[in-house]
């Protein structure tokens, strides 16, 4: 692995298994898939299940798992969160079958990890969406009555006790429950999906950064140390895909932090914090927290910063200043904890869309060309469905995935930069001021409010 700076996730598999040599001159492929985190390689290994004779080739420009799939919080969340606004975009019957779809790939990654023993401590414990402050309190109230009206019932309100005791902490005030969740060591689960792409025949080139593509057919992929020759291209590269010219609008790249502390089993029991739960608040710019195999906890915070016109540089691995808050908000929850240590701290960048729910089509609208992005901090689970389309898409198979109701479905846009970035900006430290206030039960003043509510959407559809 490289001398870049790493989470905390990668650190604890730095050695697992050599890195695959860069691309060398130029080559040929089937189909090229540029991104070897979750996306790309489960729709690597769903191609290669349906046509092993398929040359297969991904292009990654660090190593697989060195982006979003090894640094996000290892929480495996259905779309039952975005129940809403999928009803939005295509109907409440399509919506809810979407949604259960998406709860079947938690425990398929669960299935897949034991299938081929891959150790990712896969944990199915369940979800608690918890309210922290007096104004978060009801965030889920318009979700849980839509599913009401509808017949389902994913979610069970928990008495503030329950809330209190499951998390380990009195700052969560209120909660609902979703029990199908589970959380993952994120970045074990990419080298064990690498793996297994391997394996299966799939050939991998990293450290090959891809520079440009022709739109024509076959493609031509200039990378950085050579370049491949396909007939289909899938763009899987998450926030990078926002320097392509036909994604740049749909997507903006923003950070978030996370922080580790030091091993603390014996006080996670005392406190009571159930070792298989995912917590997270109910703030836009959102606090998610989990426990490790070893009892550390490991705490993020989504939302800290944008990346102008696509440019991801240093800050988006690491911002020693934005780890601190991100620490001021783990000791608010837990006062109790205030003497453990941060032993590791790292940044990460998200490709947010307008509401949150990710895009995949055809680029252009070309057949050979085709993308999933936008996966808005929710790609553990979901990345699983975006392998199945991306590859029924990617062989024009004729099936359940390739009709999928996301597939090229209109993006709403962003406004160009420089727009973008300093409005982006404005809005952000908006959220900041209004979410800051409200954390001390305090009434924000009503510009940040006002401009809070043009913010994206969060992973959550909040009343």
């Amino acid at each position: 692995m490289s001398s870049r700076h790493r989470s905390y996730w990668l650190q604890e598999v730095a050695g697992d298994a050599p890195d695959a040599t860069p691309l060398r001159a130029r080559a040929k492929a089937d189909i090229a898939i540029v991104g070897g985190g979750y996306v790309g390689l489960w729709t690597a290994i769903r191609i290669k299940q349906s046509e092993p004779q398929c040359d297969v080739v991904i292009l990654e420009q660090d190593i697989c798992g060195g982006g979003a799939s090894g640094r996000n919080g290892g929480f495996v969340l259905s779309w039952w969160p975005k129940l809403a606004s999928l009803s939005k975009m295509f109907g409440t019957e399509e919506a809810i079958r979407v949604a259960r779809r998406s709860e079947e790939a938690i425990a398929e990654i669960g299935e897949f990890c034991a299938a081929h023993a891959i150790d990712a401590d896969y944990r199915q414990g369940g979800w608690l969406w918890a309210a922290t402050s007096e104004a978060q309190r009801g965030a889920w109230d318009g979700l849980l009555d839509l599913c009401s009206r509808n017949g389902v019932d994913p979610f069970r309100r928990l008495d503030p006790a329950e809330v209190a005791r499951r998390s380990g902490s009195t700052a969560h005030r209120e909660g609902v429950f979703e029990g199908t969740a589970a959380i993952v060591q994120p970045a074990r689960l990419a080298r064990g999906l690498r793996r297994v792409a391997l394996e299966m025949g799939v050939r991998i080139f990293e450290r090959t950064k891809m520079q440009t593509f022709s739109r024509g057919r076959p493609v031509t992929i200039e990378c950085d140390t050579g370049a491949l020759l396909a007939d289909t291209l899938v763009i899987a590269t998450n926030a990078w895909a926002a320097r392509i010219p036909e994604l740049s609008r749909a997507i903006v790249v923003v950070s978030s932090e996370m922080v580790v502390t030091a091993p603390i089993p014996e006080e996670l029991e005392r406190i009571g914090w159930e070792p298989d739960l995912g917590i997270t608040d109910s703030q836009l710019m959102v606090d998610y927290y989990r426990t490790t195999r070893d009892g550390r906890i490991a705490f993020g915070k989504g939302g800290s910063t944008l990346a102008f016109g696509g440019n991801i540089g240093g800050a988006f691995d690491r911002n020693p200043r934005r780890a601190r808050q991100v620490t001021e908000d783990f000791r608010r929850y837990y006062p109790s904890l205030d003497h453990v240590p941060v032993t590791h701290d790292w940044s990460g960048p998200i490709d947010r869309t307008p509401n949150s729910v990710p895009l995949m089509g055809h680029l252009g609208g070309l057949e050979h060309i085709v993308y999933g992005v936008g996966w808005s901090g929710n790609g553990v689970g979901p990345s699983v469905i975006g392998g199945k389309v991306l590859a029924a898409l990617a062989l024009r198979a004729q099936n359940e995935w390739a009709d999928h109701p996301l597939v090229d479905r209109p993006a709403t846009r962003f406004p160009p930069e420089p727009i973008r970035f300093l409005g982006g900006h404005i809005v952000r430290a908006a959220v900041e001021r209004k979410e800051r206030a409200e954390i001390r039960d305090r009434a924000p003043s009503w510009l940040s409010v006002k401009l809070a509510s043009l913010a994206p959407a969060g992973i959550e559809d909040k009343e």
